[in-house]
């Protein structure tokens, strides 16, 4: 495997911020991905990093673990060389997530009326060896039937009662718009009404391609592209209840959910790695073109929403999602609660990205 032209070697001196950013919670969360690989190892990315490439810096990070920012830059400094990674159009642009915190009830209620689901038993995987002929091939799940497998039910026929009775019910909450944000970061954590905190994370999803509400209220004149953000989506929502399901039914993919525990209240959900989110440290990327575990030293000079200076600093590629294509496109996780939802909000801004590629695949590419 052979790095792609869309690398370009770089120095550390290059690195806008480098000298400035504090690595040990970058190095914290490489750590946790170098303790996971032991029992499954992660795809390597069409880009040529290779996954095994990682292995000194990943046994380093597990036998002498970095206790300080300057141990934590001296360890990717020596295992890794930067290489500014080239946009396929344009320039890189980096978005935000976050884990919403919502309070929900372990049973229907007058007030608690909205669902949150696990996966139903007639929704089935299918790739290129089991899709029917015909079959839309962005499919990744369909629906088991009599007859074969068909698309799944749609947002809209799911919302309408079409799984209603099979006890797939995790949860109820008392807002739409907050449920269907929740299907938007593809996880949350759920402070019930019987006292208990628990999570619910991304078990699987109707198939169907996302359209978000944003770029359909831009599109209808509502909301002016430049201003679409998360928060002005719900000003636009609280102002029009009567009109929230004729939106967000337009977005045909719907999301199930598994339960899982809040282990450390620091971090984030278990995402696609199979590690802990860091907040501020862990980044959502291509998983086709990028392998998990890679660092990225993110140089967003406008993004200053995470602690009112430019955004530079070291990112640990430990999540994908569906909008997030290309080399140079990445979701920064913010965190979990209202504090991190109205960063990530915000968060469209232009970015160079400078993947840490591991020394020894970078110096065999010269």
């Amino acid at each position: 495997m052979s790095l792609s032209p869309s690398f370009a070697a770089k120095s550390f001196g290059d690195l806008p911020g480098w000298g400035d950013d504090d690595h040990l919670p970058a190095f914290a969360a490489f750590a946790r991905s170098a303790f996971h690989v032991l029992a499954k190892p992660y795809r390597s990315g069409a880009l040529g990093v290779d996954f095994g490439a990682f292995a000194g810096a990943y046994a380093q990070a597990r036998e002498a673990p970095a206790t300080s920012s300057s141990e934590a830059r001296a360890f990717f400094e020596r295992f890794f060389v930067p290489m500014l990674v080239r946009p396929e159009t344009g320039v890189g642009l980096v978005t935000g997530f976050y884990e919403p915190v919502v309070e929900a009830s372990p049973v229907r209620t007058q007030h608690f009326a909205v669902p949150l689901l696990s996966r139903p038993a007639d929704l089935i995987d299918v790739d290129d060896a089991n899709r029917p002929a015909g079959m839309d091939p962005y499919l990744a799940f369909a629906q088991r039937t009599p007859d074969g497998l068909a698309e799944y039910f749609d947002r809209g026929a799911i919302e309408r009662g079409a799984l209603a009775g099979q006890g797939l019910e995790i949860a109820w909450l008392a807002d739409k718009v907050d449920a269907f944000f929740i299907h938007v970061q593809g996880a949350a954590r759920l402070a019930m009404t019987d006292g208990r905190l628990c999570r619910v994370t991304y078990a699987a999803k109707s198939g169907q391609r996302f359209t978000g509400p944003g770029k359909i209220l831009s599109e209808l004149g509502e909301i002016p592209l430049a201003q679409v953000t998360m928060q002005s989506i719900r000003a636009w929502f609280k102002a029009h209840p009567d009109r929230i399901d004729e939106i967000l039914w337009q977005n045909p993919s719907y999301i199930f959910f598994r339960e899982a525990a809040v282990e450390d209240a620091a971090l984030g959900p278990i995402a696609a790695a199979k590690v802990p989110l860091t907040p501020g440290r862990s980044m959502a990327v291509d998983r086709l073109l990028h392998t998990f575990g890679t660092p990225f030293h993110i140089d967003a000079p406008t993004l200053t929403a995470f602690d009112e200076t430019p955004f530079r600093r070291l990112m640990i590629a430990q999540d994908t999602g569906s909008a997030i294509t290309g080399p140079a496109r990445g979701d920064l996780f913010a965190g979990s609660g209202d504090a991190a939802g109205e960063i990530a909000g915000v968060v469209r801004n232009a970015a160079d990205f400078y993947a840490l590629v591991p020394r020894a695949l970078a110096e065999g590419a010269k």
